[in-house]
């Protein structure tokens, strides 16, 4: 599969060659979905917390007798059904939302998101941006000047600090390193934009 490669404004320059192994699939749906409910299973955080009946404060007594007053019968005020009691059945914060996916389906599911861009001309390859100064108004010209609607994730290697910090306050652009790539960045934002040691980056993943 061939992609047109960019400069930094936005004229194409050249032709190039994606790997079938990684841009040329046919994107599985399933392992997708089940690659990225487990990426969001795996980051969720797990806040909501209640008390049971043990934690709650308060006397244990038994409030009236058992017989005789005409009202249901009740044991402690720390009951679930009385104002200030403990929950019944409430969220703890030491439930468990983490789920496993085999590493070989996780590649093979980023593959998959990667070859559905591809085939959706939702990359774009620049060949590389280099800023006279690190500012986000350089930064914006370059973007601006690329074929691409709407947003876009950006990946770059981790040595190129220059363009992290320059990219870093524009809304419609999130960077991240090329290492770092999931599906669930991949599926907001509408176009994938690499530079071409990015893209050696990923073909070496194979």
């Amino acid at each position: 599969m061939e992609i047109k490669l960019y400069n930094q404004e936005g004229k194409e320059t050249w032709v190039i060659e994606l790997q079938e192994s990684i841009f040329g699939l046919e994107p599985n749906e399933n392992l997708i979905h089940r690659a990225l409910v487990y990426q969001l299973a795996n980051a969720r955080t797990n806040v909501a917390h209640t008390k049971t009946r043990g934690e709650r404060r308060g006397s244990t007594r038994k409030i009236y007798r058992q017989k005789g007053t005409g009202r249901a019968r009740m044991g402690s005020n720390r009951s679930p059904i009385r104002k200030k009691g403990w929950v019944a059945f409430g969220p703890r914060n030491n439930r468990n939302f983490t789920i496993s996916m085999n590493k070989k389906e996780r590649r093979l599911a980023l593959f998959s998101v990667l070859s559905a861009k591809a085939k959706n001309n939702q990359i774009i390859v620049v060949d590389d941006i280099k800023l006279k100064e690190v500012k986000t108004k350089l930064a914006d010209l370059v973007f601006k000047s690329l074929p691409f609607e709407k947003t876009a994730l950006f990946a770059i290697n981790k040595e190129r600090e220059d363009l992290v910090r320059a990219t870093s306050n524009l809304n419609y652009v999130k960077n991240i390193q090329v290492e770092y790539l999931n599906i669930k960045d991949l599926l907001k934002y509408n176009t994938l934009v690499l530079l071409k040691d990015s893209l050696e980056s990923i073909n070496s993943r194979v």
